[in-house]
C-alpha cells in the first residue's frame, strides 16, 4: 500500500511535469519526483533489511533531491533566457500522449515477466511510463533546458525498475550511476551556459540554423 502511494506520487508529478510551461516548475517537478523516488527506495531498504540500499538512499536524498535540483536552479538563474519551455506540443494533447504513454506502459508490463527479479508489475510499469514521459518532454520541449531534465526524468525511471528488484542493483554499480548522473548535470550545465553567452538563447529549435 505504501509502496502504491509512492508510485503514484511519482506518476502524478510526471503528468505535472509533462503540461509544465515553465522551467522552474520543471525543476519543482524533478525535486518532487525524486523526493518520491528516495522515499520509495528507503522503503525497499526497510524491506530488504539492506545496509547498501539504506546507503544509496541516502546517496539519493543528498545528490538527486538536494544537490542536483539546487544546481538546476542556480542555472536557470544565471541563464539569460525566457522561463517559457516552448511547447512543441501544447499542455492538453501533451496530457493525452502521456495517458496513452502510461497505458502502452501497462500493456508492455502484463505481456513480460517480472517475477523472477521480484519486480511488482506496478513498479515496471511506473518506471516504463516515467521514462518515455522523460523522452517526450526531451523532444517536444524547445529549450535545451527541458533536455536535461527529461534526461533526469528517464533516469529516474530507470533506477525505480532497479530499485523494485529484491535486493537491488550492485552496490557499486549504483554508485557509478549516481557519478555518472551527477557529472552528466554538471557538464550540460556548462554546455548550455556556454551556448546561452554565445547565442543569447538554449532553444534548440533555432541551433539547426547552424546548419552547415
Amino acid at each position: 500500500m505504501q509502496t502504491d502511494i509512492f508510485l503514484f506520487g511519482m506518476l502524478a508529478v510526471s503528468f505535472a511535469m509533462v503540461i509544465a510551461k515553465r522551467i522552474r516548475a520543471l525543476v519543482n517537478g524533478f525535486f518532487a519526483q525524486s523526493f518520491f523516488l528516495f522515499l520509495l527506495a528507503f522503503s525497499f531498504a526497510v524491506k530488504e533489511k539492506s545496509l547498501e540500499l539504506f546507503i544509496v538512499a541516502g546517496l539519493l536524498l543528498l545528490v538527486k533531491v538536494v544537490i542536483i535540483p539546487q544546481i538546476l536552479r542556480k542555472m536557470t538563474d544565471k541563464i539569460r533566457s525566457s522561463e517559457d519551455l516552448g511547447l512543441f506540443v501544447n499542455p492538453a494533447v501533451s496530457i493525452f500522449i502521456a495517458i496513452i504513454l502510461t497505458y502502452m506502459a501497462y500493456l508492455f508490463a502484463d505481456k513480460i515477466i517480472c517475477m523472477p527479479l521480484g519486480l511488482q508489475k506496478s513498479v515496471f510499469t511506473a518506471s516504463m511510463a516515467i521514462l518515455s514521459m522523460g523522452l517526450f518532454i526531451m523532444i517536444f520541449r524547445a529549450k535545451a533546458f527541458a533536455q536535461v531534465i527529461g534526461l533526469l526524468m528517464m533516469e529516474n525511471g530507470l533506477f525505480l525498475a532497479a530499485s523494485g528488484i529484491s535486493g537491488g542493483m550492485p552496490f557499486f554499480v549504483e554508485i557509478a550511476i549516481f557519478f555518472d548522473v551527477f557529472l552528466c548535470v554538471v557538464i550540460l550545465g556548462v554546455f548550455m551556459y556556454r551556448i546561452n553567452s554565445l547565442f543569447t538563447h538554449i532553444d534548440v529549435d533555432k541551433l539547426t540554423k547552424l546548419k552547415g
